[in-house]
This record gives structure tokens, C-alpha cells and sequence, in this order.
């Protein structure tokens, strides 16, 4: 085992000791899900930055900017960044004052248990995906400072880690730990930042370096509706991720819980631009690189000593770590608080506390598979915030400052957003796959019939279209109930 492969471990097991010691204190549900409903500024804070800046920002989006220019990202830092602020600037106080657990507890609340139920349901394969992006940028990380192993064998313990570190931590093991590893992150950036640009030459010859046609963010040959959806799905798909909300709710009062969106917000987007303006040099510091999601750890690899690189290493392992146990720790939370809690009458605090954990294990496990079975991590991203996302948003919106539309309304939503998604978004690369025109070679050359006049339009809004069809959805729904009353709502 060579030396950085030792620092990282060593680094690792502090997390693991760090997060065992917060656990103990473990007694209730509302101490595993929402740390006591007490978390301050700092923890809030660096816990709402932590969670979100994750292997997307510094694998993904420094992967695509290092081949297109500021063209390839609209997610990281600058939509997702949007996202965090419109969630502090209209969401957090109201979320706050209602005392949720979980988003689905507003639409209990809002339309009835069964909307709860099914919005679960569909929340929970989007943080299950997003922890199997997470667990593949480990797995590249650890692939990275060592070879010895092929890439799934690193992603397998990476899982194993993710796992021991999660299961027992709770909301308040991952808050602390979050402010270890967000420090350590920005301290990790800001040394590879200075050193990267010490190598060309300061920072005139850095600017100098960038080629100008990398820097439209904007192209002038993309789509109006291209672009519009591409910063619809990492705005709106993701200002309801329960990851994000977990911690709001968990803060002392609305006041903190805004407070902290909002500095958060503005940590990410200063934070953020670091992995894209060096991948902008990228054409400087480290040319043809093969695979584009390595160059964070390939840059660092080449230009910081070992100890430096280390601290860098940490740094990409803090920014997984704190995104995977938050995704795993919500999957478990909407299984137990929602889903099956609900039909046990009289369950004590501990056994909830035990089903949660159990959840966590067995979603990671699932987190796993989709890990090894990806082509990348920014595959998995993009379906995780759509997968279900549109329908969420749209009885989200109207559920916390509407009156119209009730259960119906809700479940036409929701339903309307998973089956648009799949459609619009799957739909016509499965018409121009190899794997169709090998086994339904008839049916394939129908579906391309059928779909190839509109094929550009709906590759190029596939997002903005499920939207469009899930709040048409509830509204038509929503007419229908006016006209025929339905029963009283059931609140969890």
C-alpha cells in the first residue's frame, strides 16, 4: 500500500470515528433524521454547502467544462447555486414554520397520506441514484491514487465505507462532519487553485491562457429551449431534493434556516468556480486526457507533493462523502417516517431509529449496483434530478401557496411527471438504440418514424415538457374535482 493510499485511509477512519462519536447520542427518530431540530449557523451552513457540492462539481461539471468551455455546465456551480438561493429567498420559512420531518409530511398535510406515500416513492429512487453517482466518483477517486484494484472493486469498498459511515450516523454525525469536511474541501481547492496557477505563471498568464471560445456560457448556436432546459432541471428538479430540505428543517428556527440557505448559496457559486476555472486551463495543465472526469485528481496527482496531495484527495473524498450519506440517510428516512411508520401503530422511537438504518444499508446496496452499471457520474446526476422531479415541484409549488387542486390533482401530477420523463427523456434513445434495432428491428423502425419529426424538439426540452404536462396535469384534475367533491383529506 503506498503512502497516499495510507494518508487517505488514515483520513477516512477520523470521518468514521467522528461520525460513530455524534451517533451515540442517538435516541429518537427526530435525533436521527433531524439532529434535535438544533443546528446553528455553522452547521447548517457548511452541512447545506457540503451536501450539495458533491462529485458533480468537481468531477462531473470540471469534466464537461475541460471539454466544452463554460458551454458544457449550466448545473455546477451555477444552477444548482440558483437553486440553494431561490430555496432560502421562498421556501425555507414557510417548510420551517409547518414542523415537517420530511417534504412528504407537506403533502399529508396539504392533500392526504396516499399523496405522501406515492411522493415517497418516487423521491426515493432520486436520492438512491444520486448516492450512485457519488459512490462512482469515490470509486474514480480511489481508482486514481491507486491501480492495484480495477475501478468497480474501489466503488465496492468505497460502498463498504459509505455504508459503515451512514447507517449509524444520523442527521447531527453527518452536520458535524460536514463542517470537517467542507473546510478541508475549500482548504483542498484553494491549494491546488494556487499551485496550478503558480505553474503558469500567475494569475495574467492563467487568464491568458483560456481560450476565448471556451468562455460562452451561452452558446450562440444552442436553442433558446435547449438552454432554458438545461437550467430548468438543476434549478427546479432540485430545489425540492429532500437532501437540501433535510437541513433546513433541522435548524433551530425559519430565521437560521434562511440565513443559511442563503450564505450557502453564495459559498457554492464562489466555491464552485474553482474546479471550472481550472478545468478552463485545462488545455494548459493537462492535456488529452482521456477520461474528462479525472482531471481534478489527475491535475493534483501531477502538480502537488504527496502530503499536498493528500489534503486534495481528502478534499474530493469529503465533498462524496457528505453528498452520498445525506442522499442514503433521506432514502432510509422516507421508507421509515413515511411508509411504513405510519402503519405501525405504537412503534417506539428506537425501533423507528433501527428501521431508518436498515433502509440506509439495503438503498446502498441498490446505490451499488447503479454505480457499476453506469457510464458516468454525470449520467446518473441528470436522471436523478429529473427522474420524478417535475411532478414533485408542481404539487410542492401550488401545495404550499395554492389553494386549488386536491388528492387527485396531486396524484395526476405526480404520475404524469415519472411517466413524461421516461418518455421524453428515454424514449428516443431507445428508438436509435443498437440493442433495439437487434431485437425489434420492425418496432424500431416504427418508433423512429413516429417520433423523428419531433425528435429535436423533444431531446432538446425533454425537461421543460414534463413540466409543462405535470402542471397541466393537476390543473385538469384539479377542474374535475371543483365539479365533484371529494372526500376529506387524511393527514399522517
Amino acid at each position: 500500500m503506498n503512502g497516499i493510499l495510507v494518508g487517505v485511509a488514515i483520513y477516512v477512519a477520523l470521518q468514521l470515528v467522528l461520525g460513530f462519536a455524534v451517533s451515540r447520542g442517538i435516541r429518537t427518530e427526530n435525533d436521527y433524521v433531524l439532529a434535535g431540530r438544533k443546528l446553528g449557523y455553522p452547521l447548517a451552513i457548511f452541512s447545506i454547502f457540503a451536501t450539495w457540492f458533491g462529485a458533480e462539481t468537481c468531477m462531473g461539471a470540471a469534466g464537461r467544462v475541460y471539454e466544452e468551455g463554460l458551454a458544457g455546465t449550466s448545473a455546477d456551480p451555477f444552477g444548482y447555486g440558483m437553486c440553494i438561493l431561490l430555496l432560502g429567498v421562498f421556501f425555507a420559512v414557510p417548510l420551517w414554520k409547518r414542523g415537517l420531518t420530511t417534504l412528504a409530511d407537506l403533502f399529508a398535510q396539504r392533500y392526504s397520506s396516499r399523496v405522501a406515500h406515492l411522493a415517497a416513492v418516487i423521491m426515493i429512487p432520486t436520492s438512491v441514484i444520486w448516492a450512485g453517482a457519488q459512490l462512482r466518483a469515490f470509486g474514480h477517486v480511489l481508482h486514481s491514487v491507486s491501480d492495484a484494484l480495477p475501478l468497480n472493486a474501489w466503488i465496492a469498498i468505497a460502498t463498504a465505507v459509505v455504508l459503515t459511515y451512514t447507517v449509524f450516523g444520523g442527521l447531527l454525525a453527518d452536520a458535524c462532519t460536514d463542517l470537517v469536511q467542507g473546510a478541508f474541501l475549500i482548504l483542498g481547492l484553494v491549494i491546488l487553485a494556487v499551485v496550478a496557477v503558480g505553474e503558469l505563471g500567475g494569475v495574467d498568464a492563467a487568464v491568458a491562457a483560456v481560450d476565448r471560445s471556451r468562455l460562452e456560457l451561452f452558446p450562440a448556436d444552442s436553442h433558446w429551449l435547449e438552454l432554458a432546459n438545461a437550467w430548468a432541471l438543476p434549478i427546479i428538479g432540485s430545489v425540492t431534493a429532500q437532501e437540501l430540505i433535510a437541513r433546513l428543517l433541522a435548524t433551530r428556527n425559519a430565521t437560521v434556516a434562511r440565513r443559511s440557505a442563503l450564505s450557502a448559496a453564495a459559498l457554492y457559486m464562489v466555491v464552485g468556480l474553482i474546479p471550472v476555472g481550472l478545468a478552463l486551463c485545462a488545455k494548459s495543465l493537462v492535456p488529452d486526457l482521456e477520461d474528462p472526469e479525472q482531471f481534478l485528481p489527475v491535475l493534483a496527482q501531477q502538480k502537488l507533493h504527496t502530503l499536498a496531495y493528500v489534503m486534495f484527495i481528502g478534499a474530493l473524498i469529503s465533498a462524496i462523502l457528505s453528498t452520498v450519506d445525506s442522499s442514503l440517510l433521506v432514502a432510509g428516512t422516507l421508507l421509515s417516517h413515511n411508509l411504513v411508520v405510519p402503519h405501525v401503530p405504537g412503534i417506539r422511537e428506537i425501533t423507528k431509529v433501527r428501521i431508518a438504518r436498515t433502509g440506509v444499508f439495503g438503498f446502498g446496496v441498490l446505490a451499488f449496483g447503479l454505480a457499476i452499471a453506469s457510464d458516468g457520474v454525470t449520467a446518473l446526476v441528470e436522471e436523478a434530478s429529473g427522474f420524478g422531479s417535475a411532478g414533485i415541484f408542481v404539487i410542492f409549488v401550488l401545495g404550499l401557496f395554492a389553494k386549488v387542486g386536491g388528492p387527485r390533482a396531486a396524484v395526476a401530477a405526480l404520475l404524469t411527471g415519472v411517466v413524461a420523463w421516461e418518455l421524453f427523456h428515454h424514449l428516443p434513445m431507445l428508438a436509435n438504440s443498437d440493442w433495439m434495432d437487434a431485437n425489434a428491428p420492425e418496432f424500431a423502425r416504427t418508433l423512429r418514424a413516429a417520433i423523428t419529426p419531433y425528435e429535436a424538439t423533444i431531446v432538446a426540452a425533454d425537461y421543460l415538457l414534463t413540466l409543462a404536462l405535470a402542471f397541466v396535469a393537476y390543473f385538469v384534475a384539479a377542474a374535475f374535482e371543483r365539479r365533484r367533491p371529494v372526500a376529506a383529506t387524511v393527514t399522517a
